[in-house]
């Protein structure tokens, strides 16, 4: 048995995809699905049940013995929410319980940090995972201070020697893309969010720079294809000896505009973008550039290729968002 806390969402839901695509039939989702279409991300899978959160402890006290792995991706993962209280308890208290439980069980542990601990980048995007390292980093909202204190937690437990699940592996996603994130409102992807505003006919809107030197549109994250996190994350449930903090990016930063115009490619349109003021209460924490360092997962010896943004915009918009039923 597999679980996948989050299963409901995009990453986890491409996830679980994933898992029932090469074999798995024990998966377990623990999610909440609300009123809205979120449930849909999971209605083409086969699942061994579906478990709110409040009930997940219940449910794997009764079933220690039948599970092997448990990835984490469930959190308050809104980089705008303010309820500092709800975020610490959902983001880290909730994970340290799970890791406190898998440690004591015996179980292993694959769980979601994120690129949104290394703050402005002014630190570099190295995922060095020393105590010393991590508390050079200066995230800047609540969300991404609380996955760095998970980070440090974790890193001060295995310095010391203390319980830790038999494989423990935290990937700091960056800016990914993909089927399954129609739910996120604000938080969609970029890529997302230009074909809403491009598939009947009008421009693109991407915020202007207010940094000197870079020009409008050319601000730059580092864009993954949700299927390579899902690759990833599969390789490191196929190599249980692999444990540590590593970054999942592509490791090649590419601009809005880059994301634009590709989008505007797959449509068969020349590009049309205008450029908005950014709103003044982000400008202070707004990210002007990511890009992941990759090399220790890869020393760790993960080696399949990252897809190129043009080709994963692509697909994306060719054979989700363009057909009736864009689910994975």
């Amino acid at each position: 048995m597999i679980v996948v806390t989050g299963g409901a969402g995009f990453i986890g839901s491409n996830l679980v995809a994933g898992l029932e695509a090469r074999g798995a039939r024990e998966i377990v989702v623990c999610d909440r699905l609300g009123g809205g279409a979120k449930w849909r991300n999971l209605a083409k899978h086969e699942l061994a049940d579906i478990v709110p959160p409040e009930r997940l402890t219940d449910f794997l006290a009764a079933n220690k013995g039948r599970i092997d792995a448990v990835f984490h991706l469930g959190a308050i993962s809104t980089t705008t929410e303010t309820d500092a209280d709800a975020i610490i308890e959902n983001n880290l208290r909730a994970t340290m319980a799970l890791w406190d439980w898998c440690a004591a069980n015996r179980i292993r542990l694959i769980y979601a940090s994120s690129a949104a601990t290394y703050g402005d980048g002014a630190q570099g995007f190295d995922d060095d995972n020393s105590i010393e390292a991590l508390a050079r980093l200066r995230p800047m909202n609540p969300y991404g201070w609380s996955k760095h204190l998970v980070d440090r937690r974790i890193a001060r437990l295995v310095a010391e020697n203390g319980p830790r699940p038999p494989q423990h592996a935290g990937l700091k996603f960056f800016n990914v893309y993909g089927p399954n994130e129609y739910h996120k409102d604000g938080q969609i992807s970029v890529a997302l969010k230009v074909f809403r505003e491009t598939k009947d006919g009008g421009p693109a809107l991407l915020f202007k720079s207010h940094r000197a030197g870079i020009a409008d549109g050319e601000q730059k994250r580092d864009f993954i294809w949700v299927g390579d996190c899902v690759a990833a994350m599969l390789w490191l449930y196929d190599h249980p000896g692999v444990s540590g903090l590593f970054n999942l990016g592509t490791g090649k930063a590419r601009s809005f505009a880059d994301v634009a115009r590709a989008v505007f490619l797959a449509l068969g349109r020349a590009p049309e973008i205008r450029y908005v003021d950014m709103p003044e209460q982000i400008r202070g924490s707004y990210q002007y550039f990511t890009e992941a360092q990759m090399k220790r997962l890869r020393a760790a010896g993960y080696d399949r290729p990252f897809t190129e943004l043009e080709d994963g915009v692509a697909r994306y918009v060719r054979g989700y968002l363009s057909k009736p039923d864009p689910y994975l």
